[in-house]
């Protein structure tokens, strides 16, 4: 991983002098506008609405035409908000203690990397941070906070995490109904669109269709015909399709057929339809050995996850955390 060796560095270079650290410049001093203090780092209100900015975004398009939702959800990620910043200031108080330092090489690179991937030049990155009223100094410390935190966070974390194969068992035994696989059909479609100056004339044409089907008329040919549906040019063809695609009546009788089978006609309000199921899945559980990579995977970010909070418990029972 490209942090933990990164992080290696750290451990060779020469230790910083505590007296040197401080809180990150970027984060004003408000004493009016406190929301938690962090041993010897303050956090403002104002740093934790600028850190949910994005995500209120989000939530006012989502629940802005309901006011009272909005706030309880607003509230919710101004909490979630303020223990992000809270983890990320015992991380870097963690870094300072412990007195590694940091090459600035390596936020060098890592702000090249971010043009690179983010702005394309560093004009651009300038006319970003001047939109957004910040300067280039505030944002150097944001990057190297950004790579300590990263860094650390992946040093805390044993790096061969080793999941056994009687664990993987019990979990896949335990969870057996998180890889249900669901039934799906094969399946073409014919539609035709009711004409309200006819009534009944879209009920009639696939009877005829149904019929030409029966005495040998291929069904994909017969969609290429007379379908109007979406799937025309492809012989009517939906492919495999589980319960979560078609309105509901369709569904029932799609699911109702066997492979081969045709329906009778359906009616629904501005169309009818014809349904060709051409083959079935029948709903299963995976068996371990599908599924064993990925109940591994699972396994090991829960390790990774509860390492992490142990990290951090740590930090919590020796710092300093006094919220307002």
């Amino acid at each position: 991983m490209k942090l933990r060796r990164l992080f290696s560095l750290l451990l060779l270079a020469l230790p910083l002098a505590a007296s040197a650290q401080t809180a990150p410049s970027q984060q004003p001093r408000l004493a009016n506008a406190i929301a938690v203090i962090v041993n010897d780092a303050v956090i403002t209100l104002a740093d934790v609405d600028r850190h949910i900015a994005p995500f209120v975004e989000i939530l006012y398009r989502q629940y802005g035409d309901r006011p009272e939702l909005f706030e309880q959800k607003r509230a919710e990620a101004r909490q979630s908000g303020t223990e992000d910043l809270v983890v990320r200031q015992l991380i870097l108080h963690d870094f300072r203690t412990a007195g590694y330092n940091l090459p600035e090489s390596l936020i060098e690179d890592e702000i090249k990397d971010r043009i690179r991937d983010r702005f394309g030049d560093r004009r651009t990155l300038t006319q970003t941070l001047n939109s957004q009223g910040i300067t280039y100094e505030a944002y150097r410390q944001q990057v190297r906070d950004d790579f300590i935190v990263s860094a650390l966070r992946s040093q805390r974390v044993s790096g061969n995490i080793i999941i056994s194969p009687a664990k993987i068992e019990n979990y896949y035994a335990a969870h057996r109904d998180e890889y249900q696989q669901a039934g799906q059909v094969k399946l073409r479609m014919i539609v035709v669109k009711e004409n309200v100056a006819v009534p009944g004339a879209a009920r009639k044409l696939l009877e005829e269709v149904r019929g030409k089907v029966q005495t040998g008329a291929a069904f994909a040919e017969m969609a290429a015909l007379y379908s109007e549906g979406s799937q025309k040019s492809q012989g009517g063809d939906w492919g495999w399709i589980d319960r979560n695609v078609l309105q509901e009546k369709l569904t029932e009788v799609a699911f109702k057929l066997k492979a081969g089978e045709m329906s009778e006609v359906v009616e629904l309000p501005g169309a009818a339809y014809l349904l060709n199921v051409e083959a079935v899945k029948v709903a299963q559980t995976k068996a371990l050995s599908e599924v064993r990579t990925e109940v591994e995977q699972k396994l090991i970010e829960d390790e990774r996850a509860r390492q992490q909070k142990q990290y951090i418990e740590r930090l919590r029972a020796k710092s300093l955390v006094r919220y307002f």
